[in-house]
């Protein structure tokens, strides 16, 4: 199974699960992150962090520690 942070830009996969606890992992749901949905890697600064996602029909920036904490059961 891959996290969101090992997948390069035009890729997507589908949330399996977070690794991430406490105020992290309700961040995540906050932000819309839930088992099911469908996340595609839009670009990736140049050293690497952050990574731009887009999810929900909105763009969002996450830290390539905590793109790591998003596991997904499938790639595209």
């Amino acid at each position: 199974m891959k996290n969101l942070a090992a997948l390069k830009p035009g890729q997507s996969g589908i949330v399996h699960s977070l690794t991430a606890e406490g105020a992290v992992k309700h961040h995540f749901l906050d932000l819309g992150i839930t088992k099911g949905v469908r996340v595609t890697v839009e670009r990736i600064a140049p050293f690497g962090d952050p990574i731009a996602v887009r999810l929900r029909g909105y763009s969002l920036s996450l830290r390539r520690e905590e793109a790591a904490k998003i596991c997904l059961e499938g790639e595209k």
